[in-house]
């Protein structure tokens, strides 16, 4: 059974002070399955509160202690796996592996922020003169304001939360609420290993009013976003304006290319099924792929032919390898893209039509000669489409790759060790994947650059927004 989802605030699972709600469909069928509360300013300072008295206990929790309980979590998390992935799949709609794959991912990520949060060390500098220390000191920020979104709403709240919660910052979590259960059931597991309830909170609601809120407000001192290039551009101004820290992690066009040399089975093997993963609902989603002429034929031939092959349907079938879009706004948003880039020249090699009228299902999708006019060469698509041009000349591709102001994730095929250092060098990307699809792994810096946003994700370098610097000089007399 599908659950209803309350607020967690203050140490308590409870509706919202007014008590509306907000249906909750499944995109596979369209049928509401659920309803989700919403929080009130009334909540949310409630949550306020919480995260301003938690915040000076919880930093003096020793971080092995901390570890200790987020390990925790991150078991907690394994043992309820199958029964978390359904609620996902219910409420989200990808396939049913999909869904488990990412709430076991979510737990290594949590097991690897709990050991990395016992290494957020300072340093000792070298004085000038004999009788004085002088020391850094790292510090937490203090409570902070997330917010994440639908299209993984457990991995994508799971890197805030833990690198929060390992350099001892409280969290105020404003969850999706497309996908709300399974976000739920991820803040469920944190609290039932230990972690404090003032410390954690999760709210719901309209993401204008409540960040309008949460940001400016003088108890939180940091913001970490996830969503679409336009509202970060919103959030990033008015947390400047506050003065407050900020995580931007936005949209991509990711550029693919494909060089003369390639291995272009293995290429196609790899690229494709990245494509159609969550139904292109993915923001490091391969997007625009620039083939070398003397392989595209064979690219195409094959990317196709992948598309055809995919099964989409409910991510509850076990046969299912593709899902629904998260609503029917996704859905008129890829059909308008696929028809304004076929009005200007694109050819369709596969897909390109709704499927049914039962849910949010579209083909996958794969298009070609698509002209630089069209708008699925401009706006992110965030669907199940691919778009596949040529190119002759190496400079042209790698100019190409830089044209539009995003900059999150890269990709490339190539044989040439020349080759794969120019792209190294020259792609305006956070994130560049050379030969395989190596992104996202807890360990490694995750983030973009230009109009994708700024700070990481993962790796070392999510902690250091999480952290104030100290510097500490003393003379010994």
């Amino acid at each position: 059974m599908y659950p209803n989802t309350d607020l967690h605030i203050a140490g308590r699972w409870r509706p919202g002070a007014d008590r509306q709600t907000l249906p909750v469909l499944n995109p596979a069928t369209g049928e509401t399955i659920g309803q989700c509360a919403i929080a009130t300013t009334a909540d949310l300072d409630e949550a306020l509160a919480a995260a301003a008295r938690a915040f000076p206990q919880w930093r003096a929790v020793a971080p092995f202690e901390r570890a200790k309980r987020m390990r925790k979590a991150a078991d907690l998390l394994r043992e309820r796996a199958d029964a978390i992935a359904r609620v996902m799949t219910t409420e989200q709609g990808k396939p049913l592996a999909e869904a488990r794959i990412e709430t076991l991912a979510a737990a290594d990520i949590v097991d690897w922020f709990a050991e990395e949060g016992k290494r957020a060390y300072g340093r000792v500098i070298p004085a000038r003169a004999e009788g004085v220390l002088q020391a850094v000191v790292r510090e937490p920020v203090g409570p902070v304001a997330c917010f994440t979104p639908w299209n993984f709403p457990i991995n994508q709240a799971v890197r805030k939360i833990s690198a929060a919660l390992c350099t001892g910052c409280t969290v105020i979590l404003k969850g999706p609420e497309d996908t709300p259960a399974s976000c739920a059931e991820l803040v469920r597991a944190f609290l039932d290993a230990g972690i404090p309830g003032d410390a954690l909170s999760l709210v719901y609601g309209d993401p204008g009013t409540i960040s309008a809120y949460l940001i400016p407000h003088p108890v939180i001192r940091k913001i970490s976003f996830t969503g679409s290039t336009v509202v970060g551009k919103k959030l990033a101004a008015l947390a400047g304006e506050h003065m407050k820290r900020a995580t931007m992690e936005l949209g991509g066009h990711a550029p693919a290319i494909v060089f003369g040399d390639a291995d272009v089975e293995k290429a196609v093997s790899i690229l494709a099924p990245s494509k159609f993963r969550n139904a292109g609902q993915v923001c490091v989603s391969p997007t625009r792929f620039l083939v070398h002429e003397s392989v595209y034929d064979r690219f195409v031939d094959g990317f196709a032919t992948f598309a055809k092959g995919v099964k989409v349907g409910d991510g509850l079938d076990p046969q299912t390898t593709m899902g629904p879009l998260i609503h029917s706004r996704r859905l008129d948003a890829i059909e308008g893209l696929v028809a304004d880039a076929e009005a200007k020249g694109a050819t369709l090699r596969a897909g390109g039509k709704r499927i049914g009228n039962r849910g949010n299902f579209f083909e996958p999708t794969v298009l070609t000669e698509v002209p630089l006019s069209a708008r699925m060469m401009n706006e992110e698509p965030f669907g199940p489409v691919a778009v596949i041009n040529r190119f002759s000349d190496d400079d042209d591709a790698l100019s190409e790759a830089n044209r539009l102001p995003y900059g999150l994730a890269a990709y490339a095929y190539t044989r040439s060790a020349e080759r794969a250092a120019r792209v190294m060098n020259r792609v305006e990307s956070g994130m560049i994947s050379i030969n395989h699809h190596g992104l996202a792994f807890p360990e490694t810096p995750f983030g973009g650059v230009k109009d994708s946003g700024y700070g990481s994700e993962g790796g070392p370098e999510a902690l250091d927004a999480y952290l104030v610097t100290k510097f500490v000089t003393q003379a010994n007399f």
